[in-house]
């Protein structure tokens, strides 16, 4: 049986008048709704305590271990209100499952699918009122899990708190889809062969805060990071996954070595190829090969893909010694993606795949 998250007996909500001024004009990640999910896991019983609480700060013990050695894992999914006032989440299964599998690799318990879902399910219904609708604007969920013993030595924690928190989002190009420019560092690594790549933990995105901070000095929005090894494979931005469309028709993204984050976006593109009249190709590719590629016309387009910006095109690459461009972007092949996901997930267009969840 899943977790049963109690909800409040007399919630209190934000006046409509606040929550509508936070649709307006919602950013990301700035405004959070009135309530948040929590439960507790202890090494002697398991799962406990689920239960909505009004949200606000969590008690935590300044030797919380997370603290100290980042046991600490996340995810990120929306929810979607479509035309008929119906509130939608988009393949969270997929979301559960690398949620489990980033808990394993950073030795914390796994959260059951059903138990996910169950405390998605909960929050939403408790402040549905928060999903905005419309102009792509969304409800972001962030669950997350951390590991909250007061120890400081090195060992897996014995007491693990989980937390489900939600933000109303607006559109990731709020004035019109703007290709952008993209920075390819050759000093700093996000991750290693057998280090946390696959995994969404904290720990990775701190690691290519100074890279990305590299990029905003040359003028570019994210940067580009190439394998720790050999370094001459493309492999992810610091947030989201990347393909190339070439001139015969293929659509090429990296294939998953176990230092890059499988993106749950990254995955439905390679399902959408056939619609696209494309042939998906999972590949190592060299930075060498994508510059090349660009220069002499054999790549016409390049995007990245995420939960937050979905479908992102990219004008252009730069590094030390080299700066390519796009000359169309965004590109064809970019946009009707990038369309086709929204309609999907905005319920416009017939979800074939089974890709939504209703919440509400």
């Amino acid at each position: 049986m899943p977790l049963d998250f109690v909800l409040p007996e007399s919630p209190v909500y934000s006046s409509p008048t606040d929550i509508r001024r936070v649709h307006e004009n919602p950013g990301f990640g700035q405004a959070f709704t009135d309530h948040m999910a929590l439960a507790t896991w202890t090494s002697d019983q398991g799962w406990h305590g689920a239960a909505v609480h009004p949200y606000g700060p969590l008690p935590i013990d300044p030797a919380a271990s997370a603290l100290h050695y980042a046991q600490e894992v996340f995810e990120g999914l929306k929810a979607y209100r479509h035309v008929d006032g119906s509130v939608w989440s988009f393949r969270p299964e997929a979301n559960a499952l690398r949620f489990a599998q980033s808990a394993r690799r950073l030795a914390l318990p796994e959260l059951s699918g059903p138990d996910f879902m169950a405390s998605i399910t909960a929050l939403v219904e408790v402040d549905q009122a928060w999903v905005p609708s419309g102009a792509e604007k969304s409800l972001y969920l962030r669950p997350f899990m951390f590991a909250n013993e007061p120890y400081l030595g090195i060992r897996p924690a014995h007491t693990v708190t989980y937390c489900l928190i939600a933000s109303p989002v607006g559109s990731y190009f709020p004035s019109g889809v703007r290709p952008v420019d993209i920075w390819v560092t050759s000093e700093y690594s996000r991750a290693a062969p057998g280090g946390t790549g696959a995994a969404k933990c904290g720990g990775n995105y701190a690691a290519s805060l100074l890279a990305q901070q590299e990029a905003a000095d040359h003028d570019c929005s994210q940067v580009l990071f190439i394998d720790a090894v050999e370094r001459k494979w493309v492999e992810e931005l610091g947030g989201m996954n990347v393909y190339l469309v070439t001139a015969a028709g293929e659509l090429i993204t990296p294939e998953l070595t176990g230092t890059i984050l499988e993106g749950v976006t990254r995955s439905s593109i390679l399902q959408l190829a056939d619609k696209m009249n494309l042939n998906p190709v999972e590949r190592r590719i060299s930075l060498a090969e994508v510059f090349d590629g660009i220069a002499s016309g054999a790549f016409t387009e390049m995007f990245a893909c995420g939960t937050a910006a979905v479908v992102t095109p990219i004008r252009s690459l730069r590094s030390a010694d080299v700066d390519v461009v796009f000359e169309n972007s965004p590109g064809e092949v970019t946009m009707m993606l990038r369309e086709h996901l929204l309609d999907v997930q905005y319920g416009r267009r017939e979800d074939e795949y089974g890709w939504l969840s209703r919440l509400v």
